[in-house]
């Protein structure tokens, strides 16, 4: 038995592929460099849904659909309370999905995906004491999202820095959510089930939680000059440094890069947030420094999480939100591995060791 599956290999798939040595992923065939910021979600989820949920209508009309599905499940908003706006973020969000109905068609996955977007930019005005913003069917899925958040349109770079995250997150092979998702697509349980169930996977702070960790780090640290201190006194108490390491990659994470270039390509347009990304660059070469000498036979390298913070700051997200903003994007990984384990799949069922007591045996 191998402890948490380490390398068990559980599924066969064709819809990611994540090679933790070379620091590659791979989405479908297609190169993640390629596919940032280059390719819309929209693109993204054609790419991902072909020959799972019948025959895909082009690009133009399932930017269409989605935008119409937004503009349907925005009625659900009105079901939030008094109660629902105590929770996090993303506990109002999973919420609101479970009142969708089941299905495994393609309308019901292009509800889900519209439902989580349109719902946490809702529940985080509402939490505000702002009223939400109704959905914009005619916007890109990106641009749409960002202008339920703030109630204006977005500037280009701020969607294509939206995109960019969206895209890079969507399928990352048999994490954590995405197992919890096939094992309930395994029972034929429907895509609202598989989705539900991926979000109580992600929202653990091992797997979908860290982000907004990463700039409580930085606030901490402050000032470039204060990072290899800080670290070290961090890495002294035992701490764990935000934004480093990863269960698969054992050099650096190639989503890091991609989230990078995004936020130098948006902060290049919106200056304003210019010494916040050099204090982040500061630390993660001091970082990487710091851990080479203290943890030399662990590789321990920048993760998606360290510039998925600082994008989605940026972007005027809340860091309660990261998670949520997360399921947005992985949404689509989520409904496609579902989709994959019920047309190709068993039910999964795997054995347990027993290590418990054994009954006495009568003299």
């Amino acid at each position: 038995m191998k402890n948490g599956l380490e390398d068990v290999v559980a599924a066969e798939t064709q819809l990611s592929h994540v090679d933790g040595e070379a620091g590659q992923l791979i989405i479908r065939g297609v190169s993640l460099d390629h596919l940032a910021g280059h390719a819309s979600y929209e693109d993204v989820v054609a790419l991902l849904f072909e020959g799972l949920l019948g025959p895909m209508p082009d690009r133009v009309e399932l930017a269409k659909r989605l935008g119409e599905k937004r503009a349907e499940v925005f009625a659900h908003v009105g079901a939030i309370d008094d109660a629902l706006l105590e929770l996090p973020p993303v506990d109002i969000m999973r919420a609101l999905i479970a009142r969708l109905p089941d299905g495994e068609d393609l309308d019901t996955a292009l509800r889900l995906l519209a439902a989580p977007a349109v719902f946490l930019p809702a529940a985080l005005r509402m939490k505000s004491g702002e009223a939400p913003v109704a959905p914009t069917p005619a916007l890109s899925h990106a641009a749409d999202i960002l202008a339920m958040l703030c109630a204006k349109v977005p500037s280009r770079q701020e969607v294509a820095a939206l995109d960019a995250y969206l895209v890079t997150i969507s399928d990352h092979g048999l994490n954590a959510s995405t197992f919890a998702s096939r094992v309930v697509a395994s029972t034929k349980a429907g895509l609202t089930s598989s989705v539900l169930a991926a979000i109580g996977a992600l929202k653990g702070p091992l797997h979908g939680g860290a982000p907004g960790p990463v700039l409580d780090m930085l606030d901490a640290i402050g000032t470039p000059e204060n990072a290899e201190a800080w670290l070290s006194d961090a890495l002294d108490h035992g701490e764990r440094l935000m934004g480093f390491g990863h269960r698969v990659y054992r050099v650096r994470d190639p989503r890091a890069d991609a989230l990078k270039g995004a936020l130098k390509r948006l902060i290049a347009a919106h200056p304003a947030n210019r010494d916040r990304i050099r204090l982040a660059e500061e630390v993660e070469q001091s970082a990487l420094a710091v851990l080479k000498v203290r943890k030399p036979d662990r590789p321990l390298d920048v993760n998606v999480e360290f510039y998925t913070a600082l994008l989605l700051d940026a972007l005027r997200f809340p860091r309660d939100a990261f998670t949520g903003v997360f399921a947005i994007g992985r949404t689509v990984g989520w409904i496609a591995h579902a989709r994959e384990q019920a047309l190709e799949g068993r039910l999964i069922r795997p054995r347990s060791l027993y290590v418990g007591p054994l009954p006495q045996q009568a003299a």
